[in-house]
C-alpha cells in the first residue's frame, strides 16, 4: 500500500535517510526511534510536506512526485502542529480540510466530534484550545478521513483517560486495519495489534 524506494534526505549536510527503502502494507506499523532518529521527518515525506532529495514515495501505485494532487487525497498526516491559520474557528478547520478529500463523510466526522466531545468548541478560535482539545480535534479528522494511509505522530500525547482508551479501540478496530496503513509513532508501547515494528 505504501512504497518507499531508495529515499535519500538530509538536513543542513547531515543525512538522516541514505537509499532507505520501505514497504508497507495494511494494518499498524510501530515506527520507533531515539530522539533526532528521522521518526518525525520520515512521515512528513511520506505526507508530502517535504520532499525527498531524491527516491520515490508512492501509495496504491500513486507517486508523490509525478501526481501530487492524488496522492495527498491517499494520505493524512496527524502531526503535533495545526496549519498557521490563527483566524479560523474549529469548524472552519474541519471544513477545510474535508474540502479536501473527496468521499469525506460529515457523518463519520460528527461521529468522531461526539466520541472526543468536541461539539461544544467548534466555533472557537482553534487558538483557543488547550493541548488535549487540540490533540482531539486533529484525531476526529484523521479518523474520519476516507484515506488509504493514515500517519499519526504520538497518537497518545495529551489525551485524558477516556479519549485514549478511545483511540486504542478505534486504531485496533479490525475494518480499520483492514482498509488502512495505519503508521505511528510513540515512545512508549503503544498496546495495539502491530503488523510489524520499524525501528530507525
Amino acid at each position: 500500500m505504501l512504497a518507499i524506494d531508495h529515499l535519500n534526505f538530509e538536513y543542513a549536510g547531515h543525512p538522516l535517510f541514505r537509499q532507505f527503502s520501505l514497504q508497507l502494507a495494511a494494518g499498524i506499523t510501530w515506527l520507533r526511534g531515539e530522539n533526532g532518529a528521522g521518526k518525525t521527518t520520515l512521515m512528513k515525506l511520506v505526507a508530502g510536506a517535504l520532499l525527498p532529495h531524491t527516491g520515490t514515495i508512492a501509495v496504491a501505485g500513486i507517486d508523490s512526485a509525478q501526481q501530487p494532487l492524488d496522492y495527498r487525497r491517499q494520505i493524512h498526516y496527524s502531526g503535533g502542529d495545526t496549519p498557521a491559520l490563527p483566524w479560523l474557528s474549529v469548524r472552519e478547520m474541519f471544513d477545510l480540510h474535508v474540502a479536501l478529500y473527496p468521499g469525506a463523510d460529515t457523518a463519520a466526522l460528527n461521529a468522531q466530534l461526539d466520541a472526543f466531545r468536541l461539539h461544544g468548541v467548534l466555533d472557537q478560535p482553534v487558538t483557543t484550545l488547550s493541548l488535549g482539545q487540540h490533540k482531539k480535534m486533529q484525531l476526529s479528522l484523521a479518523l474520519a478521513l476516507p484515506v488509504a494511509v493514515l500517519l499519526i505522530d504520538e497518537p497518545f500525547n495529551g489525551l485524558d483517560t477516556a479519549a485514549v482508551s478511545y483511540l486504542r479501540t478505534q486504531l485496533a478496530d479490525p475494518g480499520r486495519r483492514a482498509r488502512q496503513c495505519i503508521v505511528l509513532t510513540s515512545h512508549v508501547e503503544p498496546d495495539l495489534p502491530l503488523a510489524q515494528t520499524i525501528q530507525l
